[in-house]
């Protein structure tokens, strides 16, 4: 083949793929960082019983058919009481705003009950197009899904509307098909085996974030928050991590160590194994508590996490 033919041949190839922003949208809890994970196949954001627990926007790469989809998943939408809850929900209807595709993920047990149908109010102004998913449908009998879907409908007509759950896969496939299809056409935005463009230091914290939740979401309260300090790659193949887990009392601190440190040495356990399996080489983790008090009105907490800091 000539110089010429293998440049003709590659613009042919980019010709016949696909890539947009997919921005995932819903109430506290709906499902979506479960769906991200499920999508694109490994853990790109973290899930836990707390509520509201992505904070910025965590963008999760997948490959379908000759398709690159980049998944959005945005901070529930709630009514904001605080700063930090603020900067959620802008940053939310902001990652809506800059997708190709909006996806309103809606907890079928809870229905348009509580945050969802203001959320379809909301999605009245925002102009791209719009499919709807209802989640964890082997909890909902069919009837009741259709009446769902309908009054969903009768908000904003959606384009599409899938049926699904986000933990066993029920339904992605054809959800995925769809996608693959309805995104633009054009060259990928990332390479190929790439999963998500969240730095490794910061997707460390986040894990660690997501255990210290799974281990104490009853006990602690959600003003916590996670930085990587110091990342060692050392000679025999390992890696040596520190991280500073804030809060912002003393009291709260002593929940996170534990009665003889009992806690803190779980959710390191917990994290460690999970950053091995990852980063597939041994890790040293070490996590230190500190306080610092009303982290949530620092600005630069904000940046660190992705978040404008609301003014006000």
């Amino acid at each position: 083949m000539t110089e010429n033919e293998n440049i003709a041949a590659g613009e042919n190839e980019a010709v016949g793929t696909r890539s947009g922003f997919v921005a995932l949208i819903g109430a506290t809890n709906a499902g979506k960082s479960t769906l991200v994970n499920q999508l694109v196949g490994a853990k790109v954001s973290i899930v836990s019983h707390k509520v509201q627990t992505t904070r910025a926007i965590v963008r999760g790469i997948a490959i379908h058919d000759n398709a690159q989809i980049v998944f959005m998943d945005t901070p529930g939408i709630f009514k904001p009481r605080r700063r930090l809850d603020r900067a959620m929900v802008t940053s939310a209807w902001g990652g809506a705003k800059d997708a190709d595709l909006i996806m309103l993920l809606i907890d079928s047990e809870r229905g348009l009950r509580g945050d969802a149908e203001a959320i379809l109010e909301g999605l009245k102004e925002v102009r791209q197009p719009k499919i709807l998913a209802l989640n964890k449908i082997d909890r909902v009998r069919p009837e009741d899904l259709l009446k769902l879907a309908s009054a969903a409908n009768e908000f904003v007509p959606f384009e599409r509307t899938f049926m699904i759950s986000a933990t066993t896969g029920s339904g992605c496939g054809d959800l995925m098909d769809y996608l693959a299809k309805a995104v633009p056409e054009g060259p990928w935005y990332y390479p190929e085996d790439q999963i998500s463009d969240l730095p490794m230091r910061q997707l460390a914290a986040e894990i660690t974030r997501e255990k210290l939740f799974l281990r104490l979401h009853q006990e602690l309260p959600y003003s916590s928050h996670v930085e990587t300090e110091k990342w060692e790659e050392r000679k025999d193949g390992s890696v040596r991590i520190e991280q500073v887990i804030y809060v912002e009392r003393d009291s709260q601190k002593k929940i996170a160590l534990g009665k003889g440190g009992e806690a803190i040495k779980a959710i390191s356990t917990a994290s460690r194994k999970e950053l091995s399996e990852i980063l597939e080489q041994p890790v040293h983790l070490f996590l230190f508590v500190k306080v610092r008090e009303n982290w949530g009105d620092d600005p630069e907490r904000f940046r660190e996490m992705g978040l404008e800091f609301p003014k006000g």
